[in-house]
């Protein structure tokens, strides 16, 4: 079935045309909702991959998961377990992306820090701990304690 006539129409009505057809399928926008968030940060996990350099074996390592679950992730969208890692991963993308030049990005990322424990923030990846890793990316660019 073909689609591409949705992208023609106004988000907003299109929404309120997907609220009323729902109506007697209780849980379905929902299940819809949750599926196109999934598709949405499976975008952001290819985009977090570029940014940082990462190539499938190294990032399905450091996710602890198959190279093939990890295409899988790509082309269908993230499990439900994954979402907020993913959403941590892609905030910190963007800080990274707004702060520093793009081809320096791979570099930063694997460079061990004091702050970090003598860590990189692609090991605290590794480690789990993408809400550590966007604490991370925010202290590092928060300019609010910079003296004159």
């Amino acid at each position: 079935m073909s689609v591409a006539w949705a992208l023609e129409a106004d988000p907003k009505v299109l929404a309120n045309q997907l609220v009323e057809a729902s109506r007697d399928r209780p849980g379905w926008l929902e299940t819809f909702a949750g599926e196109l968030e999934s598709r949405a940060l499976g975008s952001q996990l290819r985009r977090f991959l570029d940014v940082w350099g990462l190539s499938a074996s190294e990032a399905a390592r450091l996710f602890g998961v198959s190279r093939q679950a990890l295409s899988k992730w790509l082309a269908q969208g993230l499990p439900v377990d994954r979402l907020t890692t993913v959403a941590d991963l892609a905030a910190a993308t963007d800080l990274l992306v707004h702060h520093l030049k793009v081809d320096r990005i791979p570099a930063a990322v694997r460079r061990q820090a004091d702050r970090l424990g003598g860590r990189s923030l692609v090991e605290l990846v590794g480690a789990g701990d993408s809400r550590g890793v966007l604490d991370a990316c925010r202290a590092m660019f928060d300019f609010g304690f910079a003296q004159a």
